[in-house]
């Protein structure tokens, strides 16, 4: 089984010399600029852009919740847009019993879909701790899924921490 490797560094430029796969989480709206996605449009435009396409259409195709969208941006990278985000946190809305933005699920389905298209890419997977920033969840529980969906089928994930 293959493990997750842990990193300093910035996710959007991934470390290694066969296809390399950056994913991260999206919501669900349609919204686009706040989080990794911004680091992911400083480097590429195309990601976002995609994005807000398949949003725009979203009554043609298969934007939900578990949705996988493949972006190339390089060569030999391409960007995941995962859709694992309910909605976004509302600004001052404070409630102990409000679900955070993160679905759970959702993570593992897309992740699913992701190890198929990195098998058949033969590319490593590369992170943010996704789901744990704006998303509200925790990496207690996106490890496992990551385990679970990734490494159980023999694909290489790096997850980077900025410095």
């Amino acid at each position: 089984m293959a493990r997750i490797e842990y990193q300093l560094g910035d996710a959007t430029a991934p470390v290694g010399k066969a296809n390399k796969i950056v994913c991260h989480i999206c919501n669900d709206i349609g919204g686009w600029g706040k989080g990794f996605v911004l680091a992911i449009s400083k480097h590429w435009p195309q990601p976002e852009a995609n994005y807000r396409q398949w949003h725009r259409e979203r009554k043609t195709n298969d934007f939900a919740l578990g949705a996988l969208q493949l972006v190339k941006v390089e060569a030999d990278i391409w960007v995941a847009n995962m859709i694992a985000q309910h909605e976004t946190a509302r600004k001052g809305v404070v409630s102990r019993d409000a679900l955070p933005p993160i679905r759970y699920k959702a993570v593992e389905v897309a992740l699913a879909k992701l190890a198929l298209e990195a098998k058949r890419l033969k590319a490593s997977i590369h992170m943010p701790r996704i789901g744990c920033g704006l998303a509200g969840g925790t990496w207690d529980k996106i490890e496992p899924i990551i385990h679970r969906t990734l490494c159980m089928n023999e694909i290489e994930v790096t997850v980077y921490d900025l410095v």
